[in-house]
């Protein structure tokens, strides 16, 4: 039997999700292919639109081999498992002649916990567990959540959180739920025969594909211990996110409550004199930390190291008392004893990890005006990891619709451990990396515009010049504006001033709302604006004529005091490089990347990127950021700016016909 061409298959999948055949997919594909044939990897840029899921999907299906596909976003999986695999499957079926099994795997914490559920959660202050159901009114939202969680348990197949809907406060959620480390594991758990996270990993195990989250992706490299099954090919979607989650997943910390905590559940379980010793840690490591400065630690003050040497021993007593002592007066003691073991360990891996130091590692102490001072730890890199972790006995995709970084993909490809595109050697991964374009008219679609008159923007400090110039825009616009700030406090001035001097545009902003509702509301209504931060710089995807104009308030370069930034910029320059360029520019261009990306989301999309930074056409790095963004028409002239948002908005109020 003739193996059926890539194009047709390509072309039945297409029509079977509703969608249009682009060349850059058709180009994507077959690179995908060739990438699983040879066992070398591949970065794929593919713009918005150019329908890339079944860009990888279709060749990974063909080829027959094992793949994971890891994504960041929630509303990705949700896409691959409920609309995109089900009809691809059944599409290419008749030429396969077989139907790939598919599966979605997340962490444990994603899944209903029914010893949890059923048993109660294991608490600090008592010998028993504590019965939340009880413990809650049922006239409080929690108590409603949990009488809601126990009804859905009856009649959920999945046990998985994001299948709840309306959703439940992530309290509510932590009654019912358990990290891997507090799971009895399913042999010595009552209910490890209906468990839900077990059924996952069971389903995963049988499946051709399974779709997970680059969370558990890290976890499964980092850690050592599989959480994914083996596998021949890896595809990475939204592939920019990938080092800062692997980045926080690796990152370690430590804070006075969570250590009183892990003081709290051990203190019944081991004897005194063991239970003494980590109370006295305890105290010496909260002593210290009421007097942190927030910043790096290029060197451990000798304080912090002698209370944390102290906490490292006295966690590993309690954990080998832990493990020698049973105690059957404590009612559920596997439940309460594993919760307490947890905690500690946690304590001991984080502060026997800073104790050791490492020169690959960054220590630093924040302060947070809610939760205190806490000590945190993070890889200077990822990228050795990810060379050796990822890029071995598998063929990897990496995909995303911003890779191209000032022209080509070898700041990317640095970042996850690639040398140089085309350089050569043994212990080298090779790979390629290849834009297929979009199937947007960018230069007729959308205008980059420059306000090169304002003044600069200075440290933390209010812009006038910027917010006159904001205003001018929006009234410009209609509304219709996204605003990317730079922080959340530039956001809230920003939408305080502008809600008095344009009060006839409705203004929204991050935090007065959940974010799904927000982009609801602000896609409802053509006049209204939606002002936040990062996660709008990344999250929206509103087509027509709601999002016309998108605002950043500046180049969103790393704060100059953070910590891991810094100290990665640093390594760079000791090494001979540009840390600048390597560190800071990277980072804002991607930033820029995706926040340019929210404007043209469909075919008949137009309007503006506003960049309120003049460095953006003065400065040297302003050609290297232009060229990470869409080849949008360019300008600083703010009248002809103008005057286009009025014609754009104008023709979106025009009657159709």
């Amino acid at each position: 039997m003739t193996k059926p061409s890539l194009p047709d298959l390509l072309h039945a999948a297409v029509s079977a999700v509703g969608g249009t055949e682009r060349p850059g997919q058709v180009t994507m594909a077959e690179a995908v292919a060739e990438a699983i044939d040879d066992n070398s990897h591949l970065l794929v840029q593919a713009g918005t639109g150019t329908g890339k899921s079944l860009g990888y999907l279709v060749p990974a299906l063909a080829q027959g081999e094992r793949v994971v596909v890891a994504t960041a976003t929630l509303a990705l999986q949700r896409q691959l498992v409920e609309r995109d695999l089900p009809r691809t499957v059944e599409a290419l079926h008749p030429q396969l002649r077989r139907r790939p099994q598919f599966a979605m795997l997340k962490g444990r914490s994603n899944y209903l916990c029914l010893h949890r559920l059923h048993e109660g959660v294991p608490q600090d202050e008592e010998d028993g567990l504590f019965d939340p159901f009880e413990a809650a009114a049922p006239s409080s939202k929690l108590g409603q959540d949990l009488l809601r969680l126990r009804d859905w348990s009856d009649e959920t197949e999945t046990g998985d959180r994001d299948d709840l809907t309306p959703g439940v406060s992530d309290k509510a959620w932590a009654q019912v739920s358990v990290s891997s480390r507090e799971c009895l594991g399913a042999s010595k758990c009552a209910y490890g025969p209906e468990c839900f996270a077990e059924a996952a990993r069971e389903r995963a195990k049988l499946a051709d594909v399974v779709v997970t989250n680059h969370a558990l992706l890290a976890i499964d490299a980092i850690e050592g211990a599989p959480v994914l099954p083996q596998h021949e090919v890896l595809i990475v979607d939204e592939a920019h996110e990938l080092v800062s989650r692997v980045t926080g997943v690796a990152t370690g910390e430590l804070t006075p409550g969570q250590v009183n905590r892990a003081v709290r559940r051990s203190a019944k379980l081991v004897d005194e004199k063991t239970a003494d010793q980590l109370q006295t840690a305890a105290e010496g490591f909260e002593r210290v930390m009421e007097l942190a400065l927030p910043g790096r630690l290029e060197k451990i003050p000798e304080d912090l190291a002698y209370a944390l040497m102290a906490l490292r021993d006295a966690a590993r007593a309690v954990i080998t008392a832990l493990g020698n002592t049973r105690d059957r007066a404590v009612q559920d003691e596997d439940a309460v004893r594993k919760q307490a073991m947890a905690s500690v360990e946690t304590v001991h891996g984080v502060a026997e990890r800073i104790t050791q130091g490492s020169e690959y590692d960054v220590v630093w102490y924040e302060r947070h005006d809610r939760f205190g001072a806490s000590l945190r730890v993070a890889p200077l890199t990822v990228s050795g990891l990810l060379r050796e972790k990822l890029f071995t006995e598998r063929s990897v995709v990496l995909a995303s619709a911003t890779l191209k970084l000032g022209g080509d993909f070898n700041g990317v490809g640095a970042s996850l451990g690639l040398a140089p595109e085309g350089t050569q050697g043994d212990d080298l991964p090779v790979w390629k990396g290849i834009d297929v374009g979009s199937p947007f008219d960018y230069p007729k679609q959308g205008i980059l515009y420059v306000a090169k008159h304002l003044s600069p923007p200075a440290r933390d400090g209010q812009r006038a010049d910027m917010l006159d110039e904001l205003t001018e825009l929006m009234q410009a616009a209609g509304g219709r504006t996204l605003g990317l700030f730079s922080s959340m406090r530039a956001a809230q001035q920003a939408a305080e001033e502008l809600r008095s001097r344009v009060p006839e545009l409705p203004i929204l902003l991050q935090g007065e709302d959940t974010l799904g509702e927000l982009i609801k509301n602000f896609a409802a209504d053509p006049e209204t604006c939606l002002f936040g931060t990062l996660s709008l710089w990344q999250g929206v995807d509103v087509p027509g004529p709601s999002c016309q104009l998108v605002v950043m308030d500046k180049i969103p370069f790393p704060r100059p005091d953070d910590p891991l930034m810094s100290a990665r910029q640093k390594a760079v320059e000791e090494a001979g490089g540009n840390g600048f360029m390597a560190v800071a520019a990277t980072h804002a261009a991607l930033l820029m990347a995706q926040g340019a990306g929210r404007l043209v989301r469909a075919t008949g999309d137009r309007g503006v990127v506003a960049v309120l930074d003049p460095r953006l056409a003065t400065a040297r790095y302003g050609s290297y950021l232009k060229a990470s963004l869409p080849d949008f028409w360019y300008t600083t002239d703010r009248n002809q700016v103008r005057k286009s948002l009025a014609a754009i908005d104008a023709a979106s109020k025009a009657p159709v016909g």
